[in-house]
């Protein structure tokens, strides 16, 4: 297959295979975002800081008619979310440099310093520039009572000495800890990420901008109120009003739906609500000529299974029209077309995610749509300018990260080289494309790496021992091309492994009905698809059977233990972050929705079901060694899951640890500490070679 011909290079003693150490040196690109006039993109580059056992964030800029990107901010560890003004004289941003909490500030091409816009007591995020580039519209938190407080006019006086801002930051730290305790909790859920929800809802401010950089701009003004929470706010043109997303239903008990379009009117007044039930909308972007608004916008009913269209409606409210429902494509991401004739989007396809186009009714791309940006890799994020420059962040089979750039004839280059001074240096695992066919028929799509050296044409002088990886979700789509991942399956292959990894049913990217054949049938619908993989890579001879070992993060967890509770063939296994008590995973995540739709029904209705697909019932036949990794404070999968399954195995006398990362959320292996995310690929390639060596 075309995948093993591309990635294959000429091993040479100068090429090393990747290490875990090499994740030091990995950087990455987000939130890219092309100028008003289209000379320029700014995006943020993340690298490790190995010193502070963290990250820094800086906001850089590329030319669009060529020319090497520079460093635009300086000085501080988080900057992100850039913004151009209308003008595309400077950058609006999010900066921890004053205040961890994060505040807006604007820095200006030409250079110099960034000057402080915001100074709001719960922090600021999601700049928006008015479209006369007068005004900054953001977000920020507030309760009821603060909220009172500004109504009032009541605001603390500003410290006049650097000693009374330490003190007032202190009083402020000791305040919020006694706030909180003891902690009073009403709703569903409360809790996210590695933190506890309070009585804050994110609200709109309004900011007026001073015309130079020396005038502190006066204090921002609150648009919005109630107990709700508002989404990012995006101008309509004609700058006298703006949309944003707001929850429906306060009491609904839910992180991930019930939201609703507003446009709400910026000299004051009453929110108009543009959507009504039946879906959830996010991410609502006004037409050029502010006719027409686009959003996502997600079923209710099958808030999973679906995935999100993009859907367009009139500016003054009206009938709604699904752009993308015929395409069977989950959108994670669209823009407007410049001439605001269609929308651009990004979705996955088999192993792949590319930027299209569609049209609205009437246009001759209206239903039919056109592939902008093709090709063997993953784009994770793009921006499209006025004049049709397209910029994009993609990853592939020989890099994890990069950002490009096509031009409105059609010509690509690659704008960025941010890992070429580690990669030069690294022999890159061959990758080969593998479908095969589960047992009902059905063919499922996988990829195989192969240590640095093997030649998979050849029969090899012995056999290798097989590592198979399983992702989670359940419903996303792993390809060679998936950054957060690429550097593990690097490092699996590097140690001695070939890798498997493969898109079983209940995987985005190859229609509704693939993802949501396992609604009622974890672990039973896809476990097949898993093992048919494995059995046809045994099948070739290359694999020692005896050294299979099986692992995966939050939904792969879930399938490892399940495996594992339903076969022997496995060396060992090392499940992370795994759900492993369906009726106990219910009441303790963020993302309770997660089993009432893909069971349909409430633990208390199908208990028996729920934990007949617990791999917990089935912990009794687990006879392979087992390592549990979690986060302590993992609010989307609580630790409780992983003490649960350890329990009942080491009461059973079974082979298993249980390793605990304080600190650590659901994000670890993607977003977590540096050193806790090295720890944490040691940890697992030491198990696999005890038990497969």
């Amino acid at each position: 297959m075309p995948y093993a011909a591309e990635s294959e290079r000429p091993v040479t003693p100068a090429l090393t295979p990747f290490t875990v150490e090499d994740l030091y040196e990995l950087a990455w690109l987000e939130d890219v975002r092309v100028s008003p006039d289209s000379r320029h993109i700014a995006f943020v580059k993340v690298s490790v800081d190995r010193t502070s056992n963290g990250y820094r964030r800086a906001i850089y800029l590329a030319p669009t008619g060529g020319g090497s990107p520079r460093r635009l901010t300086r000085g501080s560890k988080q900057d992100w979310q850039p913004r151009w003004s209308p003008d595309s004289k400077s950058l609006a941003f999010v900066s921890t440099r004053d205040d961890e909490r994060g505040q807006l500030y604007r820095i200006s091409l030409a250079g110099g310093e960034a000057q402080q816009l915001t100074a709001l007591p719960n922090g600021a995020s999601d700049p928006a520039w008015s479209p006369d580039g007068a005004h900054l519209a953001c977000l920020s938190l507030v309760n009821e009572e603060e909220r009172r407080r500004e109504d009032r006019g009541e605001a603390p006086p500003a410290p006049t000495s650097s000693w009374e801002a330490r003190r007032a930051r202190e009083q402020r730290q000791h305040d919020e800890e006694r706030r909180n305790d003891p902690r009073v909790i009403t709703r569903l859920p409360y809790r996210s990420g590695t933190s506890f929800f309070d009585d804050r809802r994110r609200h709109i401010y309004l900011l007026d901008l001073p015309e130079d950089d020396v005038e502190m701009p006066p204090p921002a003004r609150r648009l919005t109120d109630g107990d709700l929470h508002y989404g990012p706010p995006a101008w309509m043109p004609d700058g006298q009003s703006l949309l944003t997303t707001a929850t429906r239903d306060p009491e609904a008990d839910s992180l991930f739906a019930y939201y609703d379009v507003l446009r709400i009117p910026v000299a004051g007044g009453k929110p108009t609500t543009l959507t009504s039930a039946g879906f959830s909308y996010f991410d609502p972007q006004p037409s050029p000529d502010g006719r027409m608004i686009a959003f996502r916008r997600l079923s209710e009913e099958r808030l999973l299974a679906e995935g999100s269209r993009v859907a367009v409606i009139p500016a003054e409210g009206g009938e709604i029209i699904d752009l993308t429902a015929h395409t069977d494509l989950n959108v994670e991401l669209f823009r407007w077309h410049p001439g605001g004739q269609g929308v651009l989007f990004c979705a996955g396809w088999h192993g792949d995610a590319h930027i299209y186009g569609i049209g609205l009714p009437g246009t001759p791309t209206y239903r039919r749509g056109e592939t902008l940006v093709g090709g063997r890799r993953i784009v994770s994020e793009f921006d499209v300018g006025p004049d049709g420059t397209l910029a994009f962040i993609a990853g592939d089979l020989q890099n994890p990260c990069d950002l490009y750039l096509r031009t409105p004839a059609g010509e690509e280059r690659r704008v960025t080289a941010i890992n070429q001074a580690l990669l030069a240096q690294r022999q890159i695992a061959p990758i080969e494309e593998l479908r095969f066919a589960a047992p009902d028929g059905e063919e499922v799509q996988g990829w195989v790496l192969y240590p640095p050296g093997f030649d998979p044409k050849q029969a090899p002088a012995r056999q290798l021992p097989l590592v198979v990886h399983i992702h989670g979700g359940p419903h996303i789509m792993w390809g060679p091309g998936f950054r957060s991942m690429w550097h593990e399956w690097q490092v699996g292959a590097g140690a001695g492994y070939i890798v498997f990894f493969c898109n079983p049913r209940g995987s985005d990217g190859y229609g509704e009905q693939w993802r949501d054949a396992i609604r009622g049938r974890w672990g039973e619908a896809d476990g097949p698809d898993i093992l048919a993989g494995v059995a046809a890579l045994v099948a070739r001879g290359q694999i020692d059977p005896r050294r299979i070992a099986v692992t995966g993060g939050s939904y792969g967890g879930y399938m490892t233990a399940w495996l594992l509770g339903h076969t022997d063939q496995f060396a060992c296994g090392v499940a992370a972050r795994g759900v492993y008590n369906l009726i106990s995973h219910h009441s303790t995540s963020d993302a309770h929705e997660l089993i009432e739709i893909e069971f349909n029904g409430y633990p208390w209705e199908l208990a028996e079901e729920l934990w007949d697909h617990s791999p917990l019932a089935h912990a009794h036949k687990i006879n392979t060694p087992l390592l549990l990794l979690h986060s302590e404070l993992d609010y989307r999968v609580p630790i409780s899951e992983a003490e649960q399954l350890f329990a009942f195995l080491r009461r059973q006398k079974k082979v298993v640890e249980l390793v605990r990362y304080p600190r650590e959320g659901h994000e670890l292996t993607r977003a977590g500490e540096p050193d806790h995310r090295a720890d944490h690929m040691r940890r697992t390639i030491a198990w696999l070679d005890r038990f497969c060596r």
